[in-house]
């Protein structure tokens, strides 16, 4: 490898692949406290290079692309991961997939938006970003949400919070034809909406605005590129897995805690999502919030539009009725960050306080996820 590869690489070359043994090692275990320890280590490596790696990709490819790919592709392992935990048959595998994708959801638009936004508008007075690009992703997050997670509560079909096979299947193509609109509205017909401003317009935004991940640094060569993309690949593959194999340990805790089941989907799916949590606030401290923005709304659309149609496909072999509907206090939950989601999105600029409501929806949610 060459002195500027492992000058930009360095420690993240080496810390997939280990965590990558760590991981065939381990896997099909129950670990105890001292191996879950370790693991917990090849763990958090895992997420930092994952991060590291997804940047450089994104140096390369520039805005929206780079988001794009962090976004997707951690979600279509937790994809993975949902449908592997509801056939095995681990937990309350009925409301599993709900459970999941609801803290998800919770998690990207309350936990890495408000993280964004207090740590942009307290090192640079505002947090500026384009309105009408990520009011777009909030609308398309909010539908989503609603067809999904919502209308399932209401359906009378079938009882309880369940779709029938052609309400399920409608559902899985409109999250579909829905996500597949946004992808192409984001990078190919409106993707000027989606890029980090350069000026002090009231969004932030022009059409002229650089592309560039970082004009401190050149960009990375092909081979650089090609190296982090195989890299991303094993992190983000030794991330979920190693979540996995810990979900055995969280799971020991929840039921010493006497927490309810649903606490073990909400800690796997802060895991999953911390590569993108920490690359979001990265590029809040860089002033570039639409690029966090684009993480978190991205994540929170991908993680629904891609799941439902997993699922809707693998119910064919599941035993059993899928819940998807929220429960009364969930539906309050998603109300109120919708609410509070407009009215943040609305000015294109945000100020700390902006940040600390969604934070604080977000702590309700985990506080009444333990203690409902």
């Amino acid at each position: 490898m060459s002195a500027s590869t492992s000058g930009r690489l360095g420690w993240t070359v080496f810390t997939p692949p280990v965590a990558a043994i760590v991981l065939a090692v381990s896997w099909g275990t129950h670990p105890g406290p001292v191996a879950a320890s370790l693991i917990g280590v090849a763990l958090v490596g895992s997420v930092l290079a994952a991060v590291h790696h997804a940047e450089v990709v994104a140096h390369k490819v520039g805005e929206p692309f780079g988001s794009l790919l962090l976004a997707v592709a951690v979600t279509v392992i937790e994809v993975g991961l949902i449908v592997m935990l509801v056939v095995s048959g681990s937990g309350e595998t009925a409301t599993l997939a709900r459970d999941t994708v609801f803290a998800a959801v919770m998690i990207t638009v309350n936990g890495i938006v408000g993280l964004s936004l207090v740590v942009a508008a307290l090192r640079h007075h505002l947090a500026v970003f384009n309105p009408e690009g990520t009011g777009s992703a909030l609308a398309t997050v909010i539908t989503l949400a609603g067809l999904t997670l919502v209308v399932p509560t209401f359906t009378t079909s079938e009882s309880g919070p369940v779709l029938t096979g052609d309400q399920l299947t409608f559902a899985a193509l409109a999250s579909l034809v829905l996500y597949g609109s946004f992808v192409f509205t984001q990078t190919v017909r409106h993707r000027d909406f989606f890029l980090p401003g350069t000026t002090s317009t009231p969004g932030g935004w022009t059409s002229e605005t650089d592309t560039d991940a970082d004009t401190h640094a050149d960009p990375p060569t092909t081979r650089e590129t090609w190296t982090s993309v195989a890299l991303l690949v094993i992190a983000l593959v030794t991330v979920v897995g190693l979540a996995k194999v810990e979900s055995y340990s969280i799971e020991d805790a929840v039921d010493w805690f006497g927490f309810p089941h649903a606490v073990v989907g909400v800690v796997i799916a802060m895991l999953v999502l911390a590569p993108e949590t920490i690359a979001a606030v990265r590029a809040a401290l860089r002033d570039r919030v639409q690029i966090s923005l684009n993480l978190a709304y991205g994540s929170a659309m991908a993680s629904i539009g891609l799941t439902i149609p997993a699922i809707a496909v693998a119910s064919i072999w599941l035993d059993g009725d899928l819940a998807l509907g929220l429960e009364p206090m969930q539906l309050v939950l998603l109300m109120l960050s919708v609410v509070v989601g407009v009215l943040t999105v609305v000015p294109g600029r945000a100020k700390p306080l902006n940040g600390i409501v969604h934070l604080l929806l977000l702590a309700a949610f985990l506080l009444l996820t333990v203690s409902p």
